[in-house]
């Protein structure tokens, strides 16, 4: 059953690839020379979209394959599935405004809370049957 899982962290990867091109294109089609980090407000919203994004992939995957392995790793996957969705809905409406980021920000952190929430269950369970046995 690992496959769900595998398929869900290279599809979060895709999109962050995606991500990172949608940043080189920006840093060309506004004229922002490496290293540079700032200039047209254009290019700063697909920067950030990026940098949030990795930021919150280091907290999405691992909670991931927790969850899978300690709940079940459909149920899982699927959560994972409603966090690539809210992380392009996040970077769509970044890249048009920043205020037309918070439903897909929503999205993404609330399917990292599920996370979190059942890989912090399921851990709890497999102790509490070691303890009681």
């Amino acid at each position: 059953m690992e496959i769900y899982p595998s398929l869900v962290t290279v599809g979060a990867l895709a999109v962050y690839f995606i991500i990172t091109l949608n940043v080189g294109r920006a840093r060309f089609k506004y004229n922002v020379k490496p290293p540079a980090t700032s200039g047209d407000p254009n290019f700063e919203r697909a920067l950030r979209v990026q940098q949030n994004t990795l930021e919150q992939m280091i907290f999405f995957l691992p909670l991931l394959w927790i969850f899978c392995y300690y709940i079940n790793p459909i149920w899982g996957s699927g959560v994972g599935a409603f966090w690539i969705i809210g992380r392009i809905l996040y970077a769509w409406g970044y890249y048009q405004a920043a205020e037309k980021r918070m439903i897909g920000f929503a999205i993404a952190s609330l399917s990292s809370l599920v996370l979190l929430i059942g890989s912090l269950v399921g851990m709890i369970l497999v102790l509490s049957k070691q303890f009681s046995a």
